[in-house]
């Protein structure tokens, strides 16, 4: 009886090591998997800090004016004339206060206690 115990107390331990090996491989891999990503990210955040810094240059009007001259005959454009953004004047006024009084009469009618949509049914002959 104990020499069963004992070859399945061994079984047992030896499948246990098995599966400890092969979790700390498999974590291992894990680990590496995440190492490479962190430098993909952070090649991509350098890549994209340059191509940031590129834009920034890029967008200066000292350097998109000379295009803009150089090809201003091409495509038809002129610079941006004062008339162009209208007047004060030609803006439009406020809007007139909203009429108020036929909700100012809806809200007396519901107080003195008619109901307005009573009355309406009552005129259509609707019971």
């Amino acid at each position: 009886m104990i020499r069963r115990i004992n070859v399945f107390l061994i079984l047992t331990s030896i499948l246990m090591l098995v599966g400890v090996y092969m979790l700390k491989f498999s974590i291992e891999g894990t680990a590496a998997e995440r190492t490479a990503l962190q430098g993909f990210i952070s090649e991509q955040e350098g890549q994209l800090s340059l191509l940031q810094a590129d834009w920034a240059v890029l967008n200066q009007p000292a350097y998109i004016e000379p295009i803009v001259r150089r090809h201003q005959a091409e495509l038809a454009i002129e610079q941006v004339r004062q008339e162009q953004f209208g007047a004060f004047e030609a803006l439009p006024m406020r809007p007139a206060k909203p009429d108020t009084s036929a909700l100012d009469a809806l809200f007396e009618a519901i107080d003195n206690g008619i109901d307005p949509i009573d009355a309406i049914l009552e005129l259509e002959g609707i019971d």
